[in-house]
């Protein structure tokens, strides 16, 4: 089966049953997990299925995330995705910003990636703070209470003190980014504290892989234009339109990441 019937083999199997895994497609296909992984890059990234852990959906399907996972939990999806937006967000902060990072996985990778130690950083991710710390930057922290869940301070009293600053640039993680929904989130500390926050930053940067594209969480933080996005690629090149968006690691029409 050459590549073009093996695709829409693939787009007809997804309609029929809404969600495939990638074990069920390499059985229904007959072929390799690199093929069918390869497959579902090249569909995903033309807008006509939706790639989500373990498989793929509908390109329609909206899915709907109404509970956060473990930070723990997250480790190791879409990690190279995620390496990739954070290394290039490193690159825009300057010696003289004071930044805002949110907590999450994807903003772990920007911590990670940071070479710029003379500006000054603001987060209320407990975890993220320490990382910072270890790399020699200048860090605030606010008070508040701790989630166990996510890690980061929330409450009345962390959202006073982020009232009291106003940030040069800022990077912040989500849960669904849709052009319709916005930018959501299913804590409501957590998205208290992303909301006052992007509003008090003159450059803010949204975080995000692309499987978080048409995913929608219980309570919206920011609306889609209200910041610029860097992600790994574009799921549908719609969105080009509601939004400015930057794409790194976008891949080729084999699947291959290109620079």
């Amino acid at each position: 089966m050459i590549g073009a019937e093996r695709r829409q083999r693939i787009i007809s199997l997804v309609n029929a049953n809404d969600t495939m895994s990638v074990p069920e497609l390499m059985e229904a296909l007959d072929a390799s997990d690199s093929t069918v992984r390869r497959d579902l890059a090249i569909l995903h990234r033309e807008g006509l299925v939706r790639r989500v852990y373990g498989g793929v959906t509908k390109a329609s399907s909206m899915e709907f995330v109404p509970a956060d996972r473990t930070l723990e939990s997250r480790k190791g999806l879409m990690e190279e995705e995620k390496r990739a937006v954070g290394s290039y967000a490193a690159t825009l902060i300057g010696p003289d910003d004071f930044v805002f990072v949110d907590g999450g996985s994807t903003t772990a990778e920007l911590v990670n990636a940071i070479s710029e130690t003379r500006a000054t950083f603001f987060t209320n991710s407990l975890p993220l703070a320490q990382r910072l710390l270890a790399r020699g930057c200048h860090v605030i922290v606010p008070g508040g209470e701790g989630s166990q869940l996510s890690e980061m301070l929330v409450g009345p009293e962390t959202l006073e003190v982020v009232k009291r600053y106003r940030f040069t640039i800022g990077f912040w993680g989500t849960n669904g980014a849709d052009p319709e929904n916005g930018f959501t989130t299913p804590g409501y500390g957590e998205a208290a504290i992303k909301r006052a926050s992007i509003q008090r930053c003159e450059h803010p940067y949204i975080l995000t892989d692309s499987s978080k594209f048409k995913t929608v969480s219980l309570i919206k933080f920011a609306e889609f234009a209200d910041a610029t996005i860097i992600c790994d690629s574009l799921a549908e090149r719609r969105f080009r339109e509601f939004g400015d968006i930057i794409e790194v690691g976008v891949r080729n029409t084999e699947g291959e990441a290109v620079e």
